[in-house]
């Protein structure tokens, strides 16, 4: 689709990186909420399932826009794409 990059006006690089964003606040409260809760199972359920949702939503804006992390967290395409911009948090 692109070389890695958003294109002007890809509404479709927004509204993935936005749904990451929710997923990363949910799973972060449900993380810490867990800390003190270990036993709840609903919510051991929940995060469980937010985080496979996540990975693969994760997956599927990397392979349309480059990497979201560096260090081995994330493949990279041919040129290395980490060195292009805009990375996820100057958006």
């Amino acid at each position: 689709m692109t070389d890695g990059r958003p294109q002007a006006g890809d509404p479709k690089y927004y509204e993935l990186l936005e749904q990451l964003q929710a997923l990363d606040f949910v799973l972060v409260e449900l993380n810490l909420y867990l800390d003190t809760h270990p036993d709840d199972l609903k919510s051991i359920e929940q995060f469980n399932k937010l985080t496979q949702e996540r990975t693969i939503l994760a997956k599927h804006f990397q392979e349309l826009y480059g990497p979201l992390q560096n260090f081995g967290r994330a493949y990279s395409k041919y040129p290395f794409e980490w060195a292009q911009g805009p990375w996820p948090w100057q958006v």
